[in-house]
Formats: C-alpha cells, sequence, structure tokens
C-alpha cells in the first residue's frame, strides 16, 4: 500500500469537517487490523472527485465474518457502537456491520471485503491527509469501480465527478473490473452506462 501517493495536505471541506471525529475514531479502528481496510463511499467521492455533501461515513475492511465478535469489540473502545440489536447476525448476513460514532452520532457503515477486487483496492489504497488527519482511500480507478457497482443515480455523478477531476485515468482497469462485475452480475448497464465518459 501507497503511504505517500496523494498524501499532501488537503484542507476539508465544510461537508467532510464535520464528519473528522468519526474518520478519526474509523481511521483507529482499522489502524488496529493492520490498515487492511479503506475509506470509500461520498467521503471518499468528496476527497477524489468534488466536495459534496454526505451524511455518513462508508468503508470497507478486509476481514471475515468469524471475526466480527472481534471488530465489535474494538470498535467499542473507539465509541463506534453498533446501531442494531442484531448487529453481528446482520453483518454476517449482508456482509456489512452498522455503526453509529457515539459522540458525534454519525452512522460508520463498515462492509466485509472478501472479493479478489476488494483486495486488490485495499493493497492499492493511498493516503490523503485531511487537515492533520491521513485517511487511507482507494485510487481514483477503483473508487469508480466501486461506484459503478453501486449504481445508483448519486454514484454516477461521482463517477463524473471523480473522472473530470483526474484525466489521466487507467481506464483499461476500470473497464476490466466493472465489465467483469457486469457480467457476474449480468447487468451490462453497469459498463454501458460509464463507458462513454471514459
Amino acid at each position: 500500500m501507497d503511504e505517500t501517493e496523494g498524501s499532501e495536505d488537503v484542507t476539508p471541506s465544510k461537508e467532510i469537517a464535520s464528519l473528522l471525529p468519526s474518520l478519526a475514531a474509523l481511521k483507529r479502528l482499522l489502524t488496529h487490523f493492520n490498515d487492511q481496510g479503506m475509506v470509500i463511499g461520498g467521503v471518499a467521492a468528496s476527497l477524489l472527485g468534488k466536495p459534496r455533501l454526505t451524511a455518513d461515513v462508508d468503508a470497507v475492511i478486509l476481514l471475515a465474518v468469524e471475526e466480527l465478535p472481534r471488530l465489535i469489540e474494538a470498535a467499542a473502545k473507539v465509541e463506534l457502537i453498533p446501531r442494531l440489536a442484531d448487529a453481528e447476525d446482520f453483518a454476517r448476513r449482508h456482509r456489512v456491520l452498522l455503526l453509529r460514532h457515539q459522540p458525534s452520532g454519525i452512522d460508520v457503515d463498515i462492509s466485509l471485503g472478501i472479493l479478489p477486487f476488494e483486495v486488490e483496492a485495499v493493497e492499492r489504497s493511498i493516503v490523503r491527509k485531511v487537515g492533520r488527519l491521513a485517511i487511507r482511500l482507494p485510487t481514483p480507478e477503483d473508487l469508480i469501480i466501486f461506484k459503478a457497482v453501486a449504481h445508483r443515480p448519486q454514484d454516477l455523478l461521482d463517477i463524473q465527478a471523480i473522472i473530470k477531476a483526474h484525466p489521466k485515468l487507467d481506464r483499461r482497469r476500470i473497464k476490466h473490473w466493472v465489465q467483469d462485475f457486469a457480467q457476474a452480475l449480468e447487468m451490462p448497464e453497469l459498463w454501458n452506462d460509464i463507458a462513454d465518459w471514459l
């Protein structure tokens, strides 16, 4: 994982500034698990594309479901508390642990990564300093792939903003993985809807 690429100091936008305490807690949690995770979602889109409003924090961590009790215990130590009474059962079924940063009230959703793409994306992740906080993020290419698979209207807007902010993208990597997901999910629109932008 590249510790220096993209590590220039960025002044947080007001949209991100309100999330910094929850991001700091998440960073401490990911450090506890050897930085085998990164921030994705709206925060990553704001830092790699165009600042936008986002009310929560999304992350992915490379962890097996069997490790959920350890993750929940470690999360509680940084004041990230389950939002559901059956949070562990929900996470086992859906591969996402729904937490809330108790001091700030910000929701933090942590997906359990297992797919080859997720493993590769974490290995390729970059560090971006936001104020005094260093946040691990996907590369712009990998965030586009995450967003293409999620494929909500906001994700498509985020993809356009990331492309505009990073004209020298590895388009071959994006095409390979998005077409791979499109075929596996039998959803050709995952690639067809973004192909012209690339």
